[in-house]
């Protein structure tokens, strides 16, 4: 595959969440966007199968700033045969019955700036740059599968292409291990291992390893 620049997308919100995976009750976001994140919001603008995304940079373009919200959660999940059961027996579930109230230490006010590449999988049929030009078009129209969200979907994020004068913020800082992403068994088990990795944010960039991609052409993401 040719040599390209990376692609490039602009995304902010008034709210984030990118949720430390230790936390078992409260959620309490990192401090910045996690890369399966960065993925998530770049596959709800443009997805194929045919090919992958690889993020290689997050700029935070806006101050770190937390806010600290409570907001209405349920406490248990469906599962599908619960479901199911419901279908055959009239059951059903009732969220008002199940809701409790919890605590988020969320960001504000974020922006960022996501650069990364497609990937090709083994069987697609067209060369990137195609894929490439329909991203990019997608970009400069607003279009998306979804709308993309910054951690948690009730915090919605917005983009739009890069006008060129963005730059990071003047912070460096070791922010630890943190959440790279997700590796699901392909036999479609459900099972999972997360995957962390040392992020440095060096002068308001993160920059993500390459040797973090290798070997996961056979696995299955899950955006965080």
């Amino acid at each position: 595959m040719q040599d390209y620049p990376p692609l490039e997308v602009k995304v902010w919100g008034d709210f984030a969440c990118f949720t430390r995976p230790e936390m078992k009750v409260e959620r309490v976001t990192y401090p910045v966007m996690t890369p399966s994140a960065a993925r998530g919001i770049l596959e709800a603008i443009f997805w194929r199968p045919e090919f992958a995304w690889l993020v290689r940079e997050i700029w935070v373009l806006a101050p770190i700033r937390h806010i600290s919200l409570l907001r209405n959660e349920v406490n248990k999940t469906a599962a599908i045969s619960t479901v199911q059961r419901w279908a055959l027996n009239d059951g059903g579930y009732f969220a008002e019955d199940d809701r409790a109230q919890r605590h988020t230490l969320a960001l504000r006010d974020v922006g960022y700036l996501i650069k990364a590449d497609i990937r090709l999988s083994k069987h697609a049929d067209a060369h990137v740059a195609k894929y490439r030009d329909m991203f990019r078009r997608r970009v400069q129209r607003g279009q998306c599968h979804h709308q993309p969200y910054l951690g948690c979907r009730e915090f919605s994020g917005f983009f739009a292409p890069p006008n060129g004068d963005e730059k990071p913020i003047e912070h460096t800082d070791d922010l630890g291990r943190i959440l790279f992403d997700l590796d699901f068994a392909p036999d479609g088990s459900g099972r999972a291992v997360p995957r962390f990795f040392g992020a440095r944010l060096e002068k308001g960039v993160i920059r993500i390893p390459p040797e973090l991609y290798e070997g996961r052409d056979k696995l299955s993401y899950c955006n965080v």
